[in-house]
């Protein structure tokens, strides 16, 4: 037990909870769980998880406001997994510090496939920024020289298109919401939707084979986007 990956459910609902559970034991994981968001900080202290599914809709404290406090003192991959589907809901957890956003109903195999790459991301990073440098296929950022190559060749961005790349490749597979990218490009008080899409523009011409069918630079319509972590 000690040596398995260990995953908290957060959820109130007995059925969903239990469901999850049985699904990550039986594929090798072990689970802890917590009932409401009051519980859910001292259980996460005290065990330690790799890996935190957080439902949105708790009975005593809105999920939000248990990501927020989470991410006070943790960096641990944290998924949501809630029945609350619209974009507004999304983009507000995503920009609290979620990982990743899954949408009940959700099959076993998504779920499991989510909490993978959520667990990759945040074992890797890091080493990664240890070193300096980060791939992603054959996408190469080396941070200390501030050089992108694809393929071994290096590739020239503007300042700003290097920003943009910099930090989807640092949260590579991730989704960041527009909002966050601008914000961390540009500063708090701007509005630079616009010039963020030109920007990607620019940038998938530079780094995809098929701009129409991106490899790396990955848009999450309504969102944001992400760097591919395959």
């Amino acid at each position: 037990m000690n040596n398995k990956t260990l995953v908290l459910i957060v959820e109130d609902d007995e059925s969903i909870r239990n469901f999850m559970s049985a699904i990550f034991e039986a594929n090798g994981y072990g689970t802890v769980i917590a009932t409401n968001g009051a519980s859910s900080a001292a259980i996460a202290a005290s065990h330690r998880p790799d890996l935190i599914l957080l439902d949105l809709g708790l009975p005593d404290i809105d999920g939000v406001e248990v990501l927020k406090k989470l991410r006070e003192w943790t960096g641990v991959p944290i998924v949501v997994v809630s029945a609350r589907g619209h974009e507004r809901e999304k983009v507000e957890a995503l920009d609290s510090g979620a990982d990743d956003y899954i949408t009940k109903p959700f099959g076993t195999a998504e779920l499991l496939a989510r909490a993978r790459a959520a667990l990759r991301r945040g074992g890797g990073d890091s080493a990664s920024f240890e070193s300096g440098r980060v791939t992603v296929g054959e996408l190469e950022i080396d941070y200390e020289k501030r050089s992108v190559k694809l393929a071994g060749r290096e590739i020239h961005f503007t300042p700003i298109e290097y920003k943009i790349v910099a930090l989807l490749a640092r949260h590579a597979g991730k989704v960041l919401t527009h909002d966050f990218i601008t914000k961390e490009v540009w500063g708090p008080y701007t509005d630079e939707i616009r010039s963020l899409r030109v920007n990607m523009s620019n940038i998938r011409r530079k780094v995809e084979k098929n701009p129409a069918e991106p490899r790396y630079v990955i848009t999450e319509p309504s969102v944001g986007y992400k760097m591919s972590d395959e």
